[in-house]
């Protein structure tokens, strides 16, 4: 994203999406493919969302989704590799992840969630739609996992359920307080259209022989950009891939049953930008049996310009830190913000997984011992300590901006010798 207003260049952020109905199965034991973990560009973020995720049936929504199976393995491997979970949201099945390279963490703000239901008449989450809300480096952006009415009829359903999630959910601030005010917006799930009019035999043959192109005027989603105008405004690569529904649980064998259900590209990636930008990759990931649908992923590179380059807050740990003796924070304000009774600063262990996965923590004003206009102290009692070792860092969270606004220097082994000395 550019904007000549502004002349302080961000390296290039790499963004990974990934898209994929589970269909109630549990994570599969390696996902590096999916995630490209072995990929020389390590991407800044990464957005997962995931649709038909095993839940009770009467859990409508849990804003921090800690305790489910694919929010959990997620973190376990992302987190050794420097990534935080900055915000989720799950809504039945539906169930969305944002990840950050720890040190962008300070510089994604105004974080909120927003969630729509449209099964059963809106009163069962089975489907609809799950959204994040931030703003990365001062630019505004969203994130909406949709998972849509199914069945090869229901074309004009699906897209009225997208526009009803669209004008349903709104966000507090003066940016971008609907979806079609973002600048950039990432539309994507198990959106559930079909390919029509041509028979099993047709498709399957040009599946088979990668002639993709024969199938792509009679994709509904295609379809219903010719006359929708608010699917023309969004963009996709295209589909080079084999459609990712339905198949056999755990092969590559489009459904045998006895429905033998039509291949379809039901799993999709979309984007808005104003200016428009292109796309690095947009394809499939035909390893995955789990589910009767394949994963898609999409790669993305934004080259934004620095609305801010420095975090709010400026903190560091004071001295020597161990459960012997109280721990002083020192911090300093380095733009204004709105402060709460409710800020709080996290002592967390390098590689931690979430905003709640600290050590302990202090609040702000409480536990306030000496300020003047520039610098604040606060203190940690020995007894709130953690007798853990390990290298440490310290979050200062803003509860009005519901984010993380600063982060300190990784605590050196030398100040965390008492951790050490009693393991």
């Amino acid at each position: 994203i550019t904007t000549q207003k502004y002349r302080k260049l961000v390296p290039i952020h790499r963004l990974h999406m990934v898209t994929w109905n589970v269909a109630t199965a549990d994570p599969p034991n390696d996902v590096t493919s999916l995630l490209h973990l072995d990929s020389p560009k390590s991407p800044d973020l990464y957005v997962i969302g995931l649709q038909e995720v095993s839940a009770a049936p009467l859990r409508f929504l849990s804003d921090i989704t800690f305790d489910d199976s694919w929010s959990q393995m997620f973190m376990s491997v992302l987190a050794p590799r420097k990534y935080v979970m900055v915000s989720s949201i799950r809504m039945q099945g539906l169930l969305l992840l944002f990840f950050s390279k720890l040190e962008h963490i300070a510089f994604i703000r105004d974080i909120q969630t927003m969630y729509t239901r449209t099964g059963l008449f809106g009163y069962w989450g089975n489907k609809g739609g799950v959204s994040i809300h931030l703003s990365l480096y001062g630019h505004v952006l969203c994130f909406l996992n949709c998972h849509l009415a199914a069945h090869m009829n229901y074309a004009s359903e699906r897209v009225d359920e997208f526009e009803y999630i669209m004008d349903s959910q709104t966000f507090d601030g003066k940016k971008a307080q609907r979806i079609v005010d973002h600048r950039l917006v990432f539309w994507f799930g198990d959106l559930n259209f079909r390919i029509q009019d041509h028979g099993m035999h047709f498709v399957r043959n040009c599946i088979n022989s990668q002639n993709f192109k024969l199938l792509w005027s009679k994709d509904q989603l295609n379809m219903m950009k010719q006359k929708e105008q608010i699917l023309q405004e969004f963009e996709e690569g295209p589909l080079d891939f084999p459609p990712t529904y339905k198949f056999d649980l755990n092969s590559d064998t489009y459904d045998s049953s006895s429905k033998k259900r039509k291949p379809a590209w039901t799993d999709r990636i979309l984007w808005r930008l104003r200016p428009k930008a292109p796309q690095d990759l947009y394809t499939s990931n035909m390893e995955y049996g789990v589910s009767d649908h394949k994963p898609v992923v999409g790669v993305f590179t934004l080259e934004l310009r620095k609305v801010y380059d420095t975090p709010l807050v400026r903190l560091q740990a004071e001295g020597d830190w161990s459960a012997d003796i109280d721990a002083l924070v020192i911090y300093s304000r380095l733009q204004p913000f709105s402060s709460s009774a409710w800020d709080w600063v996290g002592l967390y262990k390098v590689g931690f997984r979430s905003v709640s996965d600290y050590l302990t923590y202090t609040w702000v004003k409480d536990d306030e011992v000496a300020f003047n206009e520039e610098i604040m102290q606060v203190y940690v009692s020995k007894e709130e300590i953690p007798v853990r070792g390990g290298v440490c860092v310290l979050c200062y969270y803003s509860n009005t901006l519901q984010c993380i606004i600063g982060i300190s220097e990784p605590f050196k082994k030398s100040r965390i010798m008492g951790f050490f000395q009693r393991l």
